[in-house]
């Protein structure tokens, strides 16, 4: 049975998680489906994250995502998103496994680093990437860690 897929698929994962995947029958569609989409999808991307984190539900439709998506036969999902983990307070971040531990280390392999870790066991197939906060953003000032490693 032959795939009704397209041949190129390529699959970012956000900062906070989110997958974005874009697709082309050849490499010139694939140039210009990712000209005509960059901006949007990453807009998009932004709002629903920030909804996310606010535990707000309602985000505002992208028209301009919208048409991209149904010029090419797109079909609209709604983003699953569980109830437990549809919010985060107190600078905490969830994932499936549950709350992400909040560790500052002071000797990385690039100089100190901050980040969200997931609780999941080490070795567990499932366990979630690392989230770091970068030295540039604002949450590197404001990070309140649960543990402080050496």
């Amino acid at each position: 049975m032959p795939s009704t897929e397209a041949p190129i698929s390529i699959t970012v994962k956000t900062a906070a998680g989110s997958l974005v995947t874009v697709r082309a029958e050849s490499a010139d569609e694939l140039d210009q489906v990712v000209a005509l989409s960059l901006a949007s999808v990453s807009s998009a991307v932004h709002e629903l994250e920030a909804a996310v984190r606010s535990g707000n539900a309602a985000v505002p439709p992208n028209p301009q995502l919208a048409s991209i998506a149904t010029s090419f036969g797109a079909t609209e999902v709604a983003p699953f998103v569980p109830e437990a983990y549809a919010h985060v307070t107190d600078g905490q971040r969830l994932c499936p496994h549950g709350t992400m531990t909040r560790i500052h280390g002071l000797t990385g392999k690039f100089g100190p680093y901050k980040g969200h870790f997931c609780p999941a066991k080490q070795g567990d197939m499932t366990k979630c990437t690392t989230q770091y906060i970068k030295q540039n953003q604002a949450e590197w000032n404001s990070f309140q860690a649960d543990q402080t490693k050496a």
